[in-house]
C-alpha cells in the first residue's frame, strides 16, 4: 500500500515503492517538497481526478546524453533548417504548451494547473528549466522542460507543435550542457528511439546520492 503523507517534510524510501512505482498519496506542491522528492528519486504523477501520487519506479528509463542517436536525415534537417534553440527564454509558454498540446491515445493531462503553478515556482527559484525550439519567424514551436538535480537533468515533458521541434529540444539539451544523464521516467517509443534505455532503480537511486539541487545551475 502507498504511504499517506502528512505536513512533515518526509517521504518513505522509494525501494518501498509498490509494483508500478506508486510510493506514496497526499501532500504538497511546495518547492522544498518536490526538490527532496526529485533528491530522492521520486516524482509527482497524477490527474485533476486523484489526489497528489508520488512515484519512484523500480525500472528508470533514462538517456545517458553521450549516447544520444541523431539520424543522418536529423543531421541533414539540423544543418538545413533555420530553426534556433535557446533555455530558459519562454519557461511559462513552454509547460503551458506541453498541457495542451493533444498527445496520441491520451484523454486530458497530468499537467494540472496546479502542477503548472508548482513548476513556475521552482523555476523563478532557479531550479526548473526549459528548453525551447523557435521557427524562423521567431515562434515557438517546440520545447521541454525538467528539473536539475546536480548533474542530472530529471525531464518532465517535451512537445512539438511542427515535425522534429522537440528533438532539437532534446538534441540542445544533451550537446550544450554536461550532464552526466537525463531521467526520462516513463518509457516512450521516441525517447528510446534516440537512445534512452533502462536501468535499475537501484543504481539510478546511488547516483542521487551524490547530486544536490543548485540554483540556477543550467
Amino acid at each position: 500500500m502507498p504511504y499517506s503523507l502528512d505536513d512533515r517534510l518526509l517521504f518513505p524510501h522509494p525501494s518501498l515503492a509498490d509494483d508500478d512505482g506508486l510510493l506514496a498519496i497526499g501532500g504538497d506542491l511546495s518547492a522544498e517538497r518536490l526538490l527532496l522528492a526529485y533528491e530522492h528519486g521520486i516524482f509527482p504523477w497524477f490527474s485533476t481526478e486523484t489526489p497528489i501520487l508520488w512515484y519512484a519506479p523500480h525500472e528508470r528509463f533514462i538517456l545517458d546524453p553521450k549516447e544520444l542517436k541523431i539520424t543522418k536525415s536529423m543531421r541533414q534537417f539540423i544543418r538545413s533548417s533555420s530553426f534556433h534553440t535557446t533555455h530558459n527564454t519562454a519557461f511559462t509558454e513552454v509547460i503551458k504548451q506541453c498541457a495542451t498540446i493533444e498527445r496520441k491515445d491520451q484523454q486530458g493531462t497530468w499537467i494540472t494547473t496546479d502542477m503548472q503553478e508548482a513548476y513556475i515556482r521552482l523555476h523563478t527559484l532557479g531550479y526548473a528549466h526549459s528548453i525551447e525550439t523557435y521557427d524562423e519567424s521567431g515562434s515557438l514551436v517546440g520545447g521541454l522542460y525538467g528539473v536539475q538535480i546536480g548533474s542530472i537533468f530529471c525531464g518532465e515533458s517535451m512537445f512539438s507543435n511542427v515535425s522534429n521541434a522537440s528533438k532539437l529540444a532534446l538534441i540542445y539539451l544533451c550537446q550544450q550542457f554536461n550532464f552526466e544523464l537525463i531521467d526520462c521516467q516513463i518509457y516512450s517509443e521516441h525517447l528510446a528511439s534516440l537512445g534512452a534505455k533502462f536501468v535499475a532503480g537501484s543504481a539510478y537511486y546511488e547516483l542521487l546520492q551524490k547530486q544536490k539541487a543548485e540554483p540556477f545551475a543550467l
